[in-house]
C-alpha cells in the first residue's frame, strides 16, 4: 500500500470516530495543518471613486460639511400629549398606561445602548382591538407611535427618536390555535420566539427561524423587520414560510390577512407589504407561520479553515454533498474567536485558525445523515480544505457549538462602541470587505470583525472602538456603503434600515423603488404617525407631510 493511501486510510478510520459528543479540551478530527500562503480572497481593491457621485449627497451638506445619514431629523410636528390623551389611554387600558420615567427608560433605550428616545407614555394592550382604539386615537390627535416588541433590533427602529408613544406587544402572547397535521401555527405578536420554539418541540415541530435574540424577540417584530437568521439556508425566509398577518393599520383599521393557506391566488399578496416594513405602515398584531417538523437527527460540526479560499470550497462541497440535510453554513474570522475568548470565556473548542465554520445538518434518519456527513468530512479532510475540527450530536455540545457563533454580538459589546454593518454580498466577495475596511481604517479602530450566514451571502461587519468616534464613523461611511453598491449587494441583509441607515436606502434601492415605498407609506399612513424617522429616507417623508395631496408621493 502506498503512503499516500495509507494516510487517507488513517484518516477514514479517525474520522469514524467523528460523531462521538464533542470533548471540552479534545479534537475529533485530526489536526493536519497547512497553509497555501494566503490568508484571504484575492480580489481587487475596491475605490471608492467608482460609484456614482449621487450616493454622496447623503453624507455631504449643502454646504460640503460632513453629516452622518443616521443622524436623527428635527422633530416633525406631531402633537404633544395631553392629560386628556392620557385620561383617554387610562380608560382605555386600566392598569396598562405606564407613565413612571423609572418603567418607560428600558423602553427608550435600544438594546445596543446607540438610541435613546424621551417618551414619556408605554401602551401595554393585550387585543387587536385595543391597538385598533389606540391606533384610531393617535391618528386623529396626530400622536406619533412607536410600535416595539422585543426590542432587540440593532439599527434604532424599535425605540423613539423623540416622545413618540411607545406601543408595546409584549402583552399579546397568545398561541391562538396550532394544527398538528400542517404544521401551521396561529398566533399573536408579542410572543417570545424562544417560548413559541418550546411550545412546538413538545409537538414535534419547530419554527422555522431561529435567532441569537430568541430569549427577548417576539414574532412580530421578526415579521415587522423580516429577520433572517439561522435556518434561512434550510427554510427560507418569512416572505415564505409567513402564510398570513393580522394588521392594525394607522386608521384604526384592521386589516384581517391571517389565511392559513399554503396557496391562495386570489388578488395581491398584501401581507408581504407588512413583511419588513419595520412598523411604518402598520402594526403586526397576529401571525400564521408554517412550521417543519422537528428533526430526529441533528449534528453540528466546528471546523477551522486557513484561508477564506478554503471556506469557499468547503461551503461548494458541503452543499453537493450534504444536499438536503444542510441546515446551517455560519463563519466567524479569528479575530471573533478573540473577543469571545477574552470577555465571555468561552474556549475556543479546535486550535487557532484564521477561519471557522459551523455546520448544522437535520433530517430523520441518524444513519443516513451520519453517513452522510461522514462522507463530506472525509473528503473536505482528503482535500486539505479543512485543518481541524470537532462534531457534536448531544444537545449540551451542540449548544455550546452554537454559542460560539450566536454570542458574537454578546461579546463585541464589551469592546466599547460597535458600529454594526449587516451586508449582502456575492459569496465570494464576502471576506473582502473585511480586509478592505482594516486596511482603510488602519488603526482608527480598535477591532474589525467579519462573521455571518455564509450560505445566505450575508456578512456583519462590526468595527469597535473604545468609545463612540465621529471621526472613525465619517471614515467608515460612505466606505462600506459604496464598496457594497459596487458589488451591487444590499447595506442591510436582515436587520432593517430603522433609524440608523433610512438615509442610506439609495446604495440599494433604484430611486424609483423608493418613490413607490413613499407612495404606499403616504396611502396607509398619510400623517405619518407610524414609527416615524424610521426606514425611508427623510427627503421623501418631507415630500410626503408637505404633500397637499398625501396620494401623490413623486415619482
Amino acid at each position: 500500500m502506498s503512503s499516500v493511501m495509507a494516510g487517507v486510510l488513517q484518516r477514514t478510520l479517525r474520522l469514524k470516530m467523528a460523531l462521538r459528543p464533542l470533548f471540552p479540551h479534545g479534537t475529533i478530527l485530526p489536526t493536519c495543518r497547512f497553509s497555501d500562503g494566503n490568508s484571504h480572497s484575492s480580489f481587487p481593491a475596491f475605490q471608492s471613486g467608482e460609484v456614482l457621485a449621487s450616493t454622496r449627497k447623503l453624507h455631504i451638506g449643502t454646504e460640503g460639511v460632513r453629516s452622518a445619514p443616521g443622524d436623527p431629523p428635527e422633530r416633525l410636528p406631531f402633537s404633544r400629549v395631553t392629560e386628556e390623551d392620557l385620561t383617554f389611554f387610562r380608560k382605555l387600558l386600566p392598569g396598562r398606561t405606564v407613565t413612571d420615567p423609572d418603567l418607560v427608560e428600558s423602553s427608550n433605550v435600544d438594546w445596543l445602548k446607540s438610541v435613546r428616545g424621551s417618551s414619556e407614555v408605554l401602551l401595554r394592550p393585550q387585543t387587536t382591538e385595543e391597538v385598533s382604539q389606540i391606533l384610531r386615537y393617535c391618528n386623529s390627535r396626530n400622536l406619533a407611535v412607536n410600535p416595539q416588541g422585543g426590542n432587540t433590533g440593532l439599527v434604532g427602529g424599535s425605540v423613539p427618536v423623540y416622545d413618540e408613544i411607545i406601543l408595546s406587544t409584549s402583552l399579546m402572547n397568545s398561541i391562538l390555535n396550532f394544527d398538528s397535521v400542517s404544521g401551521i401555527l396561529t398566533c399573536q405578536a408579542g410572543c417570545v420566539l424562544e417560548n413559541l420554539s418550546l411550545y412546538l418541540e413538545d409537538r414535534d415541530y419547530i419554527m422555522p427561524l431561529d435567532l441569537g435574540a430568541k430569549g427577548s424577540c417576539q414574532i412580530g417584530g421578526n415579521v415587522a423587520t423580516n429577520a433572517g437568521g439561522l435556518r434561512l439556508l434550510r427554510y427560507g425566509s418569512l416572505h415564505g414560510t409567513v402564510l398570513g398577518l393580522e394588521v392594525v393599520l394607522a386608521d384604526g383599521q384592521v386589516l384581517d390577512c391571517l389565511a392559513t393557506l399554503r396557496k391562495d391566488n386570489t388578488g395581491y399578496d398584501l401581507k408581504q407589504l407588512f413583511i419588513g416594513s419595520e412598523g411604518t405602515l402598520g402594526v403586526i398584531t397576529a401571525v400564521s407561520i408554517l412550521c417543519p417538523q422537528k428533526p430526529k437527527s441533528v449534528n453540528v460540526v466546528f471546523l477551522g479553515c486557513e484561508s477564506f479560499e478554503q471556506l469557499l470550497k468547503t461551503f461548494q462541497l458541503c452543499r453537493g454533498m450534504l444536499g438536503e440535510i444542510l441546515s446551517a453554513f455560519e463563519f466567524l474570522d479569528t479575530d471573533c474567536m478573540k473577543v469571545l475568548n477574552t470577555h465571555l470565556r468561552l474556549a475556543n473548542p479546535i486550535s487557532d485558525c484564521p477561519f471557522y465554520i459551523l455546520i448544522e445538518t437535520s433530517g430523520s434518519d441518524p444513519t443516513h445523515d451520519s453517513q452522510k456527513l461522514h462522507n463530506f468530512l472525509e473528503e473536505a479532510m482528503t482535500s486539505m480544505l479543512v485543518s481541524d475540527g470537532t462534531v457534536a450530536t448531544e444537545d449540551s455540545k451542540i449548544k455550546a457549538l452554537w454559542s460560539m457563533r450566536e454570542r458574537i454580538t454578546e461579546a463585541l459589546t464589551h469592546e466599547g462602541f460597535v458600529y454594526k454593518y449587516d451586508i449582502s454580498l456575492p459569496v465570494e466577495r464576502l471576506y473582502q470587505l473585511v480586509t478592505d475596511t482594516r486596511k482603510h481604517l488602519g488603526d482608527r479602530a480598535k477591532t474589525v470583525v467579519g462573521y455571518g450566514h455564509m450560505g445566505d451571502g450575508n456578512l456583519h461587519l462590526n468595527i469597535t472602538s473604545p468609545a463612540k468616534d465621529p471621526a472613525l464613523l465619517a471614515a467608515i461611511e460612505p466606505f462600506v456603503y459604496e464598496w457594497t453598491a459596487s458589488c451591487q449587494g444590499s447595506i442591510s441583509a436582515e436587520h432593517g434600515l430603522g433609524l440608523k441607515k433610512r438615509n442610506c436606502i439609495y446604495y440599494s434601492k433604484p430611486s424609483q423603488a423608493v418613490a413607490l415605498m413613499g407612495k404606499f407609506k403616504a396611502m396607509l399612513d398619510p400623517r405619518g404617525i407610524l414609527n416615524p424617522y424610521k426606514t425611508l429616507p427623510d427627503d421623501l417623508i418631507r415630500q410626503i407631510l408637505v404633500s397637499g395631496d398625501h396620494t401623490k408621493a413623486p415619482l
